[in-house]
């Protein structure tokens, strides 16, 4: 993929100069670092650095925003592996947090990452202060707040094990999942000079990526192979989840993920961006196998 190592390593860069340096106490760090600096393949920085780059940006701006989402996102999955959510044990290939370092400490290496993604945007804020910046910011907060991926969690564990309908499952895909990938591409566009309705529709491509991305977790959690995900499988039916495939079966399942993908293609090739990368990226997603 075009410059992908690279981007990934200027968000790894980043992100180990924000925690690397550890004081008292240090555990905490220790902590944060395990689930945020290794595995992680960085999906939702490398949308926000492809966007920019599609929209003619200037990519270490948007670093820092990329790296805050990373954090978001890192502070999600320890939180939703504890016990009291999904009860996982294996994350990206390795035991979860609180199975290393325990409940509590995993509970505060999540509200830690949660804090220091405004940290660093706020940092960035500052030292580029503009208009751009402090949309971009309420931008990834929102998506990341109880309008958008936190109560896509709320709803995701409330209606574990119910009857419920469509519109319920599409409320969780768009904002369990879909919403920080949609921060991500905003916070790429507003920080490149798109215009509000280049924002706009990179947003609905997003949406619909963020759909077909959480089908195609529903498919491998059936499908799929643990050494390959780095996670155990089957954990949708066993949390008694509401998915795409429990809904509405595998076939409908395979058919609606081509549907969603199609969409998002439609939209990005219609943005007429300065470069193929966002696309190519998301067509490389489509055959993912983690």
């Amino acid at each position: 993929m075009h410059r992908e190592q690279e981007y990934i390593e200027l968000v790894n860069d980043y992100l180990n100069k924000r925690i690397g340096t550890r004081t008292y106490p240090e555990i905490i760090y220790e902590a944060m670092s395990y689930s945020l600096i290794s595995g992680g393949k960085r999906v939702r920085p490398l949308f926000a650095l492809y966007t920019a780059e599609g929209f003619g940006g200037e990519i270490n701006r948007v670093v820092p925003f990329a790296a805050a989402v990373e954090c978001i996102h890192s502070y999600s999955l320890i939180h939703d592996d504890l016990p009291c959510l999904d009860n996982d044990e294996l994350r990206r290939g390795k035991p979860t947090n609180h199975m290393v370092f325990g409940e509590a400490m995993a509970l505060l290496a999540g509200d830690g990452l949660m804090n220091l993604a405004y940290e660093i945007m706020t940092d960035a804020c500052c030292d580029n202060f503009c208009e751009e910046s402090v949309l971009a910011m309420r931008e990834v907060a929102a998506f990341a707040g109880v309008t958008g991926m936190i109560g896509g969690q709320v709803v995701d564990i409330t209606y574990e094990d119910k009857e419920t309908d469509a519109d319920v499952l599409l409320y969780i895909q768009k904002n369990k999942t879909a919403a920080l990938i949609k921060a991500a591409v905003t916070a790429g566009a507003i920080l490149s000079g798109a215009t509000k309705e280049q924002v706009t529709k990179i947003k609905e491509a997003a949406e619909y990526f963020g759909i077909a991305f959480q089908i195609k977790d529903d498919i491998l959690d059936i499908k799929g192979k643990t050494e390959i995900l780095g996670k155990h499988i089957g954990s949708d039916e066993k949390n008694a989840k509401l998915t795409h495939v429990s809904l509405y079966g595998m076939e409908r399942a395979e058919a609606d993920y081509e549907v969603y993908y199609a969409k998002t293609l439609s939209i990005i090739k219609e943005l007429d961006l300065k470069t193929d990368s966002l696309l190519e990226y998301v067509k490389k997603l489509m055959d993912r196998e983690f």
